[in-house]
């Protein structure tokens, strides 16, 4: 559903206040903050690259997620391909792996395909920064293939402290699950530290990481996978039946931009705390009013609010639909309706985007919530 709601949905002269990423970097940008000279273009041979990325790429993004290890780090065509390589060839039928509500699709879409057993971990269960010990214990147990999680979550913002992530990756080596982690957003907290990538000192880990969201470029279509070096060669006759590689074009900018991460997710992060701060006091004055409620994100760079007209009424799943519809006609501004991610009454809010018009899609919501009123 969340693609297709782009599909039909996002246009130009739109206030986009849904999105999970930050605000794109346009090209020239980048060419100046990563000193990616006309020269360097011109050098490039348009030649095939390697199934597991050119060395070069591979080298930057370990160097900062991976310990330095290349061998344990694949590169591809968004973190949709990593997941999808690493998954298909990781799951098998009747594995138990145990999955968090509300995850990214493609996450729950493999273990499902592959007809595996999988056990829900509730939202409820994460708060204040660690998974409630007892659900920790009761799900992650002995035979455990995989516990599948995405921290800062999308769409909630919920992450875990740095003693709730030691909690889990505990259990899961003590029980000999695999840890399957999704860091898309991780680079940006807000009530904790930025949490280490938990497969960067090796390990059982699957770990994935994306420039489309905190980089601010989700035009190059570059994500990564950091895993043991036998599970991606596995993914490779799969790769090479299906995308082979990344364009050398693709993979220069893609090490300039991983070379310059701190200036490129800097800029952004602060443009997202501000805008934070903007929304933190809209949402008390709209909770004043009886509108909304939420729970303040932790990391990332979205929220999950709820409008209380809908959750009051009780209303069914096609309610928010409706609601964002009618509020994109009325105002031009566009959220994504819960349902994408099993929430009926509230819709993904992302705080990301550029501040002007950042503030006009919040003004736009805010007329739309005031004219219905709180209980109608």
């Amino acid at each position: 559903m969340l693609e297709e709601w782009y599909r039909r949905h996002l246009g130009p002269d739109i206030h986009d206040i849904s999105s999970s990423g930050v605000h794109p970097y346009t090209f020239a940008e980048i060419r100046d903050l990563c000193r990616i000279s006309a020269a360097d273009l011109d050098e490039i041979v348009m030649d095939d690259s390697v199934s597991q990325g050119g060395a070069g790429v591979r080298a930057a993004i370990a160097d900062r997620y991976a310990g330095g290890d290349a061998d344990r780090v694949l590169v591809t065509h968004g973190s949709s391909e990593a997941i999808a390589l690493t998954l298909s060839t990781l799951l098998h039928p009747g594995d138990r792996v145990v999955v968090q509500e509300g995850i990214y699709h493609s996450l729950g879409h493999y273990p499902r395909a592959a007809g595996c057993d999988v056990v829900t971990l509730p939202a409820a269960a994460v708060r204040d920064g660690e998974i409630d010990p007892e659900v920790l214990t009761t799900l992650v147990t002995p035979g455990t293939a995989a516990v599948i999680v995405n921290f800062p979550h999308n769409p909630t913002g919920v992450s875990l402290s740095p003693q709730g992530l030691k909690a889990l990756t505990e259990r899961t080596a003590v029980t000999g699950a695999t840890l399957v982690w999704d860091a898309a957003t991780a680079e940006i907290a807000h009530r904790w530290e930025v949490l280490p990538d938990p497969g960067a000192d090796g390990g059982d880990t699957v770990s994935y990481g994306t420039f489309s969201k905190t980089f601010g470029l989700p035009g190059l279509r570059v994500g990564w996978a950091v895993a043991p070096k036998p599970l991606l060669t596995a993914t490779f006759p799969l790769r090479d039946r299906t995308t082979l590689f990344l364009s050398p074009l693709v993979e220069l900018i893609a090490e300039r931009a991983m070379r310059s991460a701190d200036v490129l997710i800097g800029a952004r992060a602060a443009e997202a705390r501000r805008n934070l701060a903007h929304l933190t006091e809209w949402m008390a004055e709209h909770e004043a009013l009886g509108l909304v409620r939420w729970t303040p994100p932790e990391g990332g760079v979205c929220a999950l609010p709820v409008f209380r007209e809908l959750e009051r009424s009780g209303a069914g799943p096609e309610a928010v639909e409706r609601f964002c519809l009618e509020l994109l006609d009325r105002h031009r501004t566009l959220l994504v309706p819960g349902t994408a991610f099993g929430a009926p009454h509230g819709a993904r809010l992302g705080f990301g985007g550029p501040e002007e018009g950042f503030r006009a899609g919040l003004d736009g919501l805010s007329a739309f919530l005031r004219t219905r009123g709180p209980g109608r």
